[in-house]
C-alpha cells in the first residue's frame, strides 16, 4: 500500500487516520483536510472498494472537497470524511457503526460525520451511541437536521435552474431536458422536483429497475447507466459516484450544461478546462451540491430551524453565479476559480 503522502490527491491534509477493531469487523478512515474554519466536517460513505488505495483516494479526495464546501456555504466547518469498507455483501450491524463512533471519539471534535452513501438515519443513531460529533439524527419537521438527502437534492434543483437560466437564457424548466446519472436519494429527489415543472428528463442509474420504477413515476425516459452520458440533452446531471468527468466522457458529452449532485465529478483537475473548451457551462459540484451539509451542520450548531435551512439554500443559486462571473471576466474555468476561492477561505494559497 502506498503511504498516504504520495497520493497524488493528498493535499497537506491534517490528518489521516486508520481504524480497524476486530470484533465489529470495522475497517474505517477519517481524513481530515482542514480545521481551519473549525471541525472537520463531513459524511462518512459505507462502500466497497476494489483495493486499500482506492479508499485512501477516495477519502482524501472527498475530504478535501468538504473542505471546499463548507467554505462556498460559508459554515463554521473545516473538511473531513470517513469511508468505512464495506464487504463484498456491504453487511451492516449496528455493532460496527458504533466501533465508528468509537473511532470518531479518539479524534476529540476534530471531525464531525453526517450520513453518506450507503448509510441511513439509522445507522447515524448507531454512530451516536458512542459519540456525540455525529449528526443527520432524526428530528422534528420543523428543525433543522435529519437525512440530508432532500437538502442536498433541493441545493442541486436552484442551482440547475440558475444554470439554466445562465446558459439558455431559460427563466423556467418546462421543456427543458435533463438527463439524470443516477437516481437514489438526490437524483431521485431532483428528478421528483424537475418532474413537477413540466422538465423532460432521461433517467439511468447502475440499478436499472430503480430507474424504471422512478420513470414510470414521472412519466420520464430511461438509458442504459453506461449510455447517459452521450444523451442529447440541456443539462447532464451526475448524482451517482464521482471522477466521471475525464477526456473521454466529457468527449461524449451532447450538452451545454453540466450540473449535479455528485462529489468530485471531475476526474483530474484539468478536465475543467475541457470542458471551458467545449463551451458546457460546469456548476463546480462541492458549490451545487452544498445543501445536505448547510442541514447538517445547523443541526450540529443546535438552534436552527428548517426555515433557515432552507434561506440558505436560495443562497446556492448566488455563489454560482459569482463564480461564473468571474469565470467569464478572468476567461479562467468555473472548476478553477471556485477552487481558488475556497482555498482562500480556509487560509491556503
Amino acid at each position: 500500500m502506498t503511504s498516504p503522502w504520495e497520493f497524488p490527491d493528498f493535499d497537506d491534509h491534517e490528518g489521516v487516520h486508520f481504524f480497524r477493531d476486530p470484533t465489529t469487523g470495522l475497517t474505517a478512515i477519517i481524513a481530515v483536510h482542514s480545521t481551519f474554519r473549525g471541525p472537520a466536517g463531513g459524511g462518512a460513505r459505507f462502500w466497497h472498494y476494489a483495493s486499500a488505495d482506492a479508499a485512501i483516494t477516495d477519502a482524501l479526495r472527498l475530504s478535501r472537497g468538504m473542505s471546499y464546501k463548507n467554505a462556498m456555504a460559508g459554515l463554521p466547518m473545516g473538511g473531513g470524511k470517513g469511508v468505512i469498507l464495506a464487504d463484498v455483501d456491504r453487511a451492516k450491524t449496528p455493532e460496527l457503526f458504533e466501533a465508528f463512533g468509537r473511532s470518531i471519539e479518539t479524534l476529540n471534535g476534530r471531525y464531525v460525520t453526517a450520513e453518506d452513501v450507503g448509510l441511513s438515519e439509522e445507522d447515524m443513531v448507531s454512530i451516536s451511541r458512542a459519540t456525540r460529533h455525529v449528526t443527520g439524527l432524526p428530528v422534528a419537521d420543523d428543525q433543522a437536521g435529519g437525512n440530508p438527502g432532500p437538502s442536498t437534492s433541493r441545493g442541486v434543483y436552484l442551482g440547475v435552474l440558475a444554470a439554466i437560466r445562465r446558459r439558455l437564457g431559460r427563466s423556467h424548466p418546462q421543456g427543458v431536458h435533463v438527463a439524470i446519472q443516477g437516481v437514489g436519494s438526490v437524483g431521485g429527489g431532483l428528478a421528483r422536483l424537475l418532474a413537477a415543472d413540466g422538465a423532460r428528463l432521461t433517467l439511468a442509474d447502475v440499478n436499472a429497475e430503480r430507474a424504471r420504477a422512478l420513470a414510470v413515476e414521472l412519466g420520464a425516459e430511461t438509458v442504459p447507466a453506461d449510455d447517459v452520458l452521450g444523451v442529447e440533452a440541456d443539462v447532464f446531471s451526475p448524482n451517482a459516484l464521482g471522477a466521471i468527468l475525464d477526456e473521454q466522457t466529457i468527449a461524449d458529452l451532447k450538452v451545454p450544461i453540466v450540473a449535479g449532485g455528485a462529489n468530485n465529478q471531475l476526474s483530474r483537475p484539468e478536465h475543467g478546462q475541457i470542458l471551458q473548451r467545449r463551451g458546457i457551462l460546469y456548476a463546480p459540484d462541492y458549490v451545487i451540491n452544498a445543501g445536505g451539509i448547510i442541514n447538517v451542520a445547523y443541526e450540529y450548531e443546535g438552534g436552527r430551524s428548517r426555515a433557515d435551512v432552507e434561506a440558505a439554500l436560495t443562497r446556492i443559486p448566488t455563489r454560482l453565479e459569482q463564480v461564473w462571473d468571474e469565470s467569464e471576466s478572468t476567461g479562467e474555468p468555473p472548476s478553477m476559480v471556485a477552487d481558488r476561492m475556497a482555498r482562500h477561505l480556509i487560509g491556503r494559497p
